[in-house]
Parts: structure tokens; sequence; C-alpha cells
């Protein structure tokens, strides 16, 4: 597709920075971070899924490319870098190295990854001909392995001279499949000792100490298989966290702002600019990398989306959630879920919740915890606070809210992450045998309870649910645990907007649903939840009625809240209260 004589078609799914550029689709300018990047030689970085980390590397081959010289004016014209660039440009040898294509089972890895390698390196040959004449490609691709190849290419350019570039895309997916699909034991064996994976990046890191390697780019979504090759990350500088380079990729506020202006200008979106920007801030902003950065950055991929399904001059898409984005539960699962062995049985059945699915359920519930971000951990630290902390701060599902005597208060970026993040909560319950509901019927009562007020049939059938299945009792002693797993349920409903310990009247309430009127327009009701436990030794006539007090009041001030009128306009609230008693709901009433 070409551009359009009107605007600029928007670049969604594409990836490639040559055919953005030379096709004249929406660019956002970034190149003043190949400048910066530059004080570095050896770079690893990374940044969740869909944020725009194959365009970059990309682009950073476009830049260095020597072969690409010609097209340089062309596709830099116009950028920061184009007008003012950096020596280094159009000088290198590039080797670019994409692993996102790999999804093939673990017999066939080793060979596809050689296979691939070797058919990368021969086009770079290739492309630079006058370099490597055809004996000295034949010295090179002789060798049965690519680690060897490689070696004899790290020779090859440290004699003749030649400045080489090794970008690496995507270098933890197949590892992170494989981890998901086969589990530990496997992922151990082609990550540790003589596995193929971690050999190849020896081999790399020597590269990097001989002078074979001038520059190195590694991006991947997160730090655990890199640990794991390397025998602890030192293979380059970590800028993940580094707050000059927080808005590398993804959008800023102010450059959201300027594209919404752009395109009304040209007359192809005409949507309220401040409306879209502040139901884009809802759902797709919220990621910040670096605990020194002073602002948030939007998903570039969940941008370019919205922008794709409203031009031109259209509402926006219908489902605000682009499932591209959706971490892959696979990749989860893992992580939630822990395979049980045959000497620790559970009562639930073939799986069980671990450690981790309770760090998540409490960050459900409104959490969040104080934790420095580290750099560099191996799989078999992951259970460790921090270190599964990172992970899901590194994958997307948490982002620095504030800093607490130095250290990051991590959290739920945006709605859009809230909804996902509630259904793998929900979809490991189930799995787990821990507790499981009819969805269907849930929605039809979440939608009635959205569209017509009727709240109490909605939260009547979890609290039967609850009392019915005795598996879930261990998993409720108290009311932020409980809390969370109402959460599960109402935070994965589509007919709302859901929150958690949400600032209001002086307080934080426990829950609010916000009607999603702007997707389901028939929708008017929201509700503020608050929520009493009482210990299944308390819990006498005297003690429930003084807890549904409590939380009546607490109510009042927060439906009193001038900010929850301003914020929903058109939505009439309702204050539920709801007290449990152990796993049994002993009162409730709407305020």
């Amino acid at each position: 597709m070409s551009a359009s004589p009107s605007y600029p078609p928007i670049p969604y799914g594409m990836a490639y920075f040559k055919s953005i550029r030379e096709q004249g689709y929406l660019y956002v300018d970034k190149t003043r971070f190949v400048r910066e990047l530059e004080h570095e030689r050896y770079v690893f970085f990374v940044r969740p899924r869909r944020f725009g980390k194959s365009c970059w590397v990309s682009l950073l081959e476009s830049y260095y490319d020597r072969t690409q010289k010609d097209d340089f004016e062309a596709l830099f014209a116009g950028t920061e870098v184009g007008l003012r660039p950096t020596p280094s440009h159009s000088r290198y040898m590039v080797l670019h190295l994409n692993f996102s294509t790999f999804k093939n089972t673990l017999a066939e890895l080793e060979r596809n990854f050689e296979e691939y390698c070797r058919i990368e390196l021969r086009w770079a040959l290739r492309r630079n001909a006058d370099l490597f004449p055809q004996a000295a490609q034949e010295d090179i691709l002789a060798y049965g392995g690519i680690n060897a190849c490689l070696n004899e290419l790290f020779k090859h350019v440290r004699d003749s001279g030649t400045p080489l570039y090794v970008l690496i895309d995507e270098y933890d997916n197949f590892a992170n499949t494989i981890l998901a699909q086969d589990g530990a034991d496997t992922y151990h064996a082609f990550t540790h000792g003589g596995g193929f994976f971690r050999s190849f990046f020896a081999t790399l890191k020597h590269g990097t100490e001989t002078g074979g390697v001038e520059r190195l780019f590694i991006t991947g979504v997160s730090p655990l298989a890199m640990d794991d090759v390397t025998s602890g990350f030192n293979i380059g500088a970590n800028l993940s966290f580094d707050a000059d380079f927080n808005a590398m990729m993804g959008f800023t506020r102010g450059e959201v702002g300027t594209l919404l202006e752009k395109y009304a200008g040209l007359k192809a979106f005409d949507q309220d600019p401040d409306e879209a920007m502040a139901l884009m801030r809802q759902w797709y902003d919220g990621y910040r990398f670096s605990k020194h950065a002073s602002e948030d950055v939007f998903n570039t991929d969940m941008v370019l989306y919205y922008l794709k399904h409203s031009l031109p001059n259209r509402a926006g898409p219908d489902e605000l959630i682009d499932f591209n984005v959706r971490i892959d539960y696979g990749k989860l699962r893992h992580l939630l879920v822990l395979n049980r062995s045959a000497s620790a049985p559970s009562r639930t059945g073939e799986t069980d919740l671990n450690g981790n699915f309770d760090l998540l359920r409490d960050i459900a519930a409104g959490g969040r915890p104080v934790s420095e971000l580290v750099g560099s951990f191996p799989l078999a630290q992951l259970a460790e606070r921090e270190n599964f902390l990172t992970l899901l701060h590194c994958f997307g599902l948490l982002s620095i809210r504030g800093v607490v005597d130095g250290v990051p208060r991590l959290g739920i970026p945006n709605q859009t992450v809230r909804r996902l993040l509630y259904g793998h909560l929900r979809d490991a319950y189930r799995d787990a045998g821990v507790f499981s509901v009819d969805l269907l019927a849930f929605d039809e009562l979440t939608r009635a309870m959205a569209r017509e007020g009727a709240w109490r049939p909605a939260v009547e059938f979890l609290a039967a649910a609850v009392r019915r299945q005795t598996s879930v009792r261990d998993y409720i002693a108290g009311e932020k645990l409980l809390q969370g797993f109402l959460a599960a349920y109402w935070g994965a409903s589509g007919y709302f907007v859901f929150h958690t310990e949400q600032e209001l009247g002086m307080g934080y309430a426990d829950m609010v649903l916000e009607p999603r009127s702007a997707r389901y327009p028939g929708l008017s009701h929201g509700y503020v939840i608050e929520l009493k436990y009482l210990k299944r030794d308390a819990g006498s006539a005297t003690q429930v009625k003084d807890a549904l007090e409590a939380a009546k009041a607490q109510l009042v001030r927060y439906l009193a809240d001038e900010r929850l009128a301003t914020s929903h306009p058109a939505a009439r609230f309702t204050g539920i209260a709801l007290v449990f008693h152990g796993w049994e709901l002993a009162a409730s009433m709407a305020v």
C-alpha cells in the first residue's frame, strides 16, 4: 500500500523501517536516540511485546549498513539524525538476526537455528562482496556449525579492519516458547552447559572481546534467557532501565497529541482530540521503565491500532484491546501454574498454584509492591520476589507508579493490561481446579448489572459459587485475598472498566466498576464496592452489623466525591457493601 494523497497511512503491524519511509507511512521520529546509543558499543535492551523493538532494530540496520548508503538521504530525510548524522552512519557490515521466526519443536530447533543463522550470514557476505571475495566467503562458510563460521568471520573483519555491527531481535523468543511448552529441564538443556544457544552467545561474546564485533545491539522481552546463556549478564550494557532511553520505544503523551492534531488538521480524524487522548491514556498509557524517568509512554502498537480504526473520520475500534498485544498465555503459564511432581501431591488435581500466583493475585487486588528492578537473574532464581516482579515489569504487566525512598513502587499500567491480567488469573484458578463458574451465565448477569442496575444476582452468583466449591476456601484467608478473587471475575468482564483501590472521599475504594458506555451505549450503571471480611472464628450478628455499617459509611464518602461524577458524568453509581464471613456472604446492601 502506498501513501494516501490526503494523509499518511498508519504502519500498523509493520516493522521494516525502509518500507515505512519509502512508502510514505506515518513515522514518529525516534532517531535522536541513535546518537545516544553510540556512547555504548554493546547494548542489551528489553521491552514488552508490540512496543516497536523490531522496527527500531530495522532502523539501526538502515542507518549503519554500508550497503544502504545510497538510500540514506531518502530514508532519513527530515529526521533528527538525518539532519545531523553521526560519523558512524553507513560504515558497517551488518549481520541482522531475528529469532522471532522460530516456532519449531525442540527436536528441529537446533538444526533450523543453524540453517537460519547460516542463511543470514551468507546474505550479509554477498551484500558486502566488495569486502569478501568469493574465496573469503567460502572460507567463512566452509565450517559445519554456525559458531565456527562466526569465529572465522570475526577473524576476517578484525584483520581487514572491517567494522561489524551485529543486531539480534527477539533473542529470547523461542527460549520462552520452549520454557512454556517443554518446561525448565528442556530449557536448561540448551541454555546451559554445551547447549547450542549458550554456545552461540559464548561465540558472540568472544567476538566482542577479540575485536571481531565492533557494535552489538540485542533486544527481547526479558533478561531471563540472557542471564542463563551467559552465566550472569555481562555481554553488554543493559540500558532497559536507563532514564535516557525510557521513551526510545513507545510514544510519549506529546507525540500522541501531535499525531491527533496532525490527522485532525488533515481532515482525517474528527473525534474530539481531548476525549480521544483521555481514552487512550486510560487503555494504552502508563508504562514507565526507569525510576528516574519523568513521564510515562504509550504502547506503540496500541496507539497505531486505535488510529488505524479511526481513519478516515471513524469512531475508533469497537474493541479497545488489540488482541495482538496479548502476552501469550502459554508463555505465562509456567509462571502462574506450577506442575507438581509425584513427591508433592496436591489437593486440586494435575496442577497447583505457586507463590508467584499469590503475588499476582495481591497485585490484582490493588497491591502496589515496592521493589528494585533487577537487571539480570537466571530461571533458577525466578521465584525470588524481586526477580519475579522484574519479569512482570519487563513483560509490561507492571509499571513504575512512583518511588519510595529510592525504590520503585509498581502497579498495573492501564486498563488493557488489567483486563488481560484478570483473565490470566481467572484461567489459572480454573486450570488448577481451584474455582470455576459458568462464564456465559456470569456474563449475562454482569450485563444486566451494567444495563439495568440489577447488581444482586451477580453478587449472589459469585457468592454461591464460592460457598459451593470447597477447593477455593484454602485461598480465601483475608479481605485482600477475597478481593483479588472477585476482581479476577469482575475485572475480566467486558461491560465494566474495572478499578481497584481508587482514591475517593479521602480513602481508597476496594473496587469501582465503571460502565463501558463508549463500547455499549445502553450501559449506565456503575458501582463502588466496599468489601469487609470476618474470619471464621468471628462473625457474630453484632460483628456483621458493625462491618456493614462501616462499609456503608465509607461508601457514602466515596459516592460524594465530585471526581466520581466528573470522570463519569453519564453513569449512575450505586454503592455496594459486602460482608463475608470466611467464604460465605453474610450480608450485603446497596447505598
